[in-house]
């Protein structure tokens, strides 16, 4: 099953209403100490902001408290996919001739981030900085355990590159790479593990799905043992999630595909729970984009794996998902837009100027809100 096989469900009049949504419309002033650069020690024990998408009410909880709100026969969907050390540095490898021989040099420092795997060894990924990064540079990282080759060139800048190395890939990845932490978090991370996910199982994604981040393995025992059932889909989380918005009239703004799979066996438990009367809550906004990406009109979960660059903004009609658990995002973000659509823009705007006051955390490693 392919996302395309679906129209979106918009609600044509809505977005007849919201045709001049502008980015500048998703902006709200955030202190920068607000910003969460370390991961607390207890991960259930961030705060909670819990929003009645309905009234607008808020209330203010501790993350283990989630489990007030959730009831037997509803289904909690998990995205399992696992970050991948995806931060190269290494240096360019220049050519020098000399008397008619040719000596590599190790040169300028170039960061690379890989974005998705094309072939066995091919790579789309983001060069820093670009200008150096043409067709035929050769990058060395770890003294030439690994060398990456730019071949192409692809939209927005980024690069394919081929790779050779002795050995296993992952092996040497795990080796070489950094966990690829997004660029407001200044902080070294002392424990790689605190950028997963307890449950993260498939590997392949350049960022964490972090309202994940604040579930423990004995939280996740007491939510299932409460009669909530518990599903995993996987989205492998690419930078275009991320990458802020550019144009001025958010209908002009293009996502970036990502690799999204939901198995037979996962899509029944959520079609079951959903035909039984259960709430279908999303762990974040990945999968909440796996969901509606894999289902038809009629809200049906079908099983199958392929590219989804679905973006979700004001006005669409949520086929699935019921409610969310999530953290608070970037202003003009598309994730912002994301929640806007499920609670209304005027709540979440709201919301987020309380959350402010009340200095909550911000962003990856910061606190949650439960949007139901």
């Amino acid at each position: 099953m392919h996302l395309s096989s679906y129209n979106l469900p918009f609600d044509f009049t809505a977005i007849e209403r919201y045709d001049i949504m502008r980015t500048q419309d998703f902006y709200y002033d955030l202190p920068e100490e607000l910003i969460a650069q370390d991961p607390l020690e207890d991960r259930s024990g961030s705060r909670l902001m819990v929003l009645n998408k309905q009234t607008g009410v808020i209330e203010h909880k501790i993350f283990k408290d989630i489990i007030q709100y959730l009831n037997k026969g509803d289904c909690l969907v998990l995205n399992n996919t696992k970050v991948i050390p995806a931060r190269l540095i290494g240096e360019k490898i220049n050519k020098l001739g000399y008397e008619g021989l040719e000596e590599e040099r190790h040169g300028a420092r170039i960061e690379l981030l890989l974005l998705k795997r094309r072939e066995n060894d091919i790579w789309e990924t983001l060069v820093k900085p670009g200008k150096k990064a043409k067709p035929g540079t050769k990058i060395s990282f770890g003294n030439n355990l690994m060398v990456g080759e730019i071949i192409d060139v692809i939209e927005e800048g980024n690069r394919l590159v081929k790779f050779t190395y002795q050995g296993i890939f992952e092996e040497i990845l795990d080796q070489l790479g950094q966990m690829p932490l997004p660029p407001y978090i200044t902080h070294e991370l002392k424990d790689k593990s605190r950028y997963q996910t307890v449950y993260a199982k498939y590997e392949g994604s350049a960022a964490a799905p972090t309202a994940g981040l604040h579930f423990t393995k004995s939280l996740l025992e007491e939510i299932e043992a409460k009669g909530i059932i518990i599903a995993n889909v996987t989205l492998h989380v690419g930078l275009g999630t991320f990458r802020p918005v550019k144009v001025d009239n958010i209908l002009e703004h293009h996502m970036h595909s990502e690799f999204y799979q939901v198995s037979k066996e996962e899509a029944e438990k959520i079609n079951e729970a959903k035909k039984n009367g259960g709430r279908i809550i999303c762990v974040g906004t990945t999968s909440c984009r796996t969901i509606e990406s894999a289902s038809d009109e009629n809200g049906i979960i079908h099983a199958g794996s392929g590219e989804t660059s679905i973006f979700i903004y004001p006005g669409y009609k949520f086929k699935a998902l019921d409610a969310l658990i999530t953290n608070f995002h970037l202003p003009e973000s598309t994730l912002l837009m994301l929640v806007s659509a499920l609670a209304g823009k005027d709540y979440i705007m709201a919301a987020y100027n309380e959350a402010v006051k009340e200095k909550y955390r911000f962003f990856s490693f910061g606190d949650g809100m439960l949007i139901h």
